[in-house]
């Protein structure tokens, strides 16, 4: 796949039309708290109207159902709007293979230390690939007959698709993304050779499916409400890296290993596909945050202590930089600085040892053990800076950054001018201080 060229987004766009009786649609379910979150908070404060959507639920892996009445209610109370209750569970791991097992049944009772030499019912896996496909576009049709109902005559509409993941269901693939993304030593596993293994081949199509083609499906089912002159627009959320400010000067750098970077460049290709057939879908490649997942993704967090430098960059004043640094301030624990938290952060992000996983046209790149020992030292400095490791400081900048991205996506997308578009530390610290 070509190299795309790198296009952030670097001046705030105009205030957006969005208002009373237009409709946000997400496509895809709450889980916690993350960037859709964002969105919908933005667009809450702008009057429109919320409708929500659900994957659907599986008794004990069994068959995909709706919600029940009493799961409907509790998750239209948390979402404040109605949800189209058709599930829209993506993905084929636990689909059946023809007439062979799924996925998720082959891989029962195979154990991590034989993921090298494993191998799946390719034949199997295609077939529950191609079933899978066709249940989400079924599905995906009967979700926007039923939302087309809850559209008002002329509202305008913007789609939140939400579907990222996809990692198979089964117990093998733990330890081995342990290995993957924290191990060192002996407990090491290079990414390049897991990802080359039917385990991780896989993993990269469940991805995609997940990750991307539903994002082409969302538009191609939704085409009858793009009629008359409703505003309808679609935004994704990708990851391609990110712009921080290291040693004082714009930066791009990213998270290595990241598995699903295969899957993120084909969300851009299906934005871009939908762009030239006349349809306003952008993919917003956003900046790293801190989530329930870093535990596991240890040390993608390291680049928002970046955002700090950025608001001193932009408005070092502003009230917005200086509540947000004395919030970060309360967070050190006792004999830590900011100024020392902020100097290790950077001393990472310009490492000259890691500077060949900073080149863009190599996207995505896979770990080697040095790399992957460095970024975790990194993390674990940085982190050692917080009093509370539950609520460490890089969670208050991903609260910030959250916000922020919510307002530039709701605002760029009434007036998109591209189908994919990086959101860096410098138009956040740029929205973050522009109430």
């Amino acid at each position: 796949m070509p190299t795309r060229a790198f296009a952030p987004l670097r001046d705030l766009p105009a205030r957006p039309g969005w208002g009373r009786g237009d409709v946000v649609v997400l496509f895809g379910e709450l889980f916690g708290r993350g960037y859709a979150n964002g969105v919908l908070d933005a667009a809450r404060r702008a009057g429109m109207a919320v409708v929500g959507a659900t994957v659907g639920r599986r008794d004990a892996n069994g068959p995909l159902r709706p919600l029940t009445p009493e799961e409907k209610t509790q998750a239209e109370a948390s979402l404040g709007g109605p949800i189209v209750n058709v599930p829209l569970e993506a993905g084929f791991d636990l689909e059946p293979g023809g007439e062979g097992p799924s996925p998720v049944e082959q891989l029962k009772g195979v154990k991590p230390d034989a993921w090298e030499t494993f191998r799946l019912d390719r034949d199997a896996v295609a077939h529950a690939r191609e079933a899978g496909a066709l249940r989400f576009d079924r599905n995906a049709a009967a979700f926007a007959r039923e939302l087309a109902a809850l559209v008002p005559p002329g509202a305008n509409v913007l789609f939140v698709h939400t579907m990222a993941g996809g990692f198979p269901r089964a117990r093998v693939y733990m330890p081995l993304m342990t290995r993957l993304f924290r191990g060192t030593g002996e407990k090491y596993l290079a990414s390049e050779a897991f990802w080359a293994s039917d385990l991780g081949q896989l993993c990269a199509a469940s991805f995609e499916e997940v990750t991307a083609r539903t994002f082409r499906a969302l538009v191609a089912a939704t085409a009858a409400l793009r009629t008359g002159a409703r505003r309808v627009r679609y935004v994704a959320f990708g990851y391609h890296g990110c712009e921080v400010l290291a040693a004082g000067a714009p930066s791009w750098q990213t998270y290595v290993p990241y598995l699903q970077g295969s899957a993120k460049l084909a969300l851009e290709a299906h934005a871009e596909e939908a762009w030239a057939a006349g349809v306003r879908a952008t993919v917003y490649d956003a900046p790293e945050i801190w989530t329930n997942s870093s535990a596991l993704f240890t040390g993608v967090e390291i680049p928002l202590h970046a955002l700090l430098a950025a608001l001193d960059r932009e408005a070092p004043r502003a009230p917005e930089t200086l509540a947000l640094r004395e919030r970060c301030r309360a967070l050190l624990r006792e004999g830590a600085t900011l100024e020392a938290l902020l100097a290790r952060a950077d001393a990472y992000l310009t490492d000259p040892s890691l500077a060949s996983f900073r080149r863009y046209d190599a996207w995505p790149q896979h770990s080697n053990a040095a790399q992957l020992e460095t970024m975790l030292a990194a993390s674990e400095a940085c982190g050692a800076m917080s009093a509370d490791p539950r609520n460490p400081i890089v969670a208050e900048l991903s609260r910030a950054v959250v916000e922020t991205v919510g307002r530039l996506m709701l605002d760029h997308a009434w007036e998109p001018d591209a189908p994919v578009r990086w959101l860096g530390h410098d138009v956040v610290a740029r929205r973050l201080v522009s109430r």
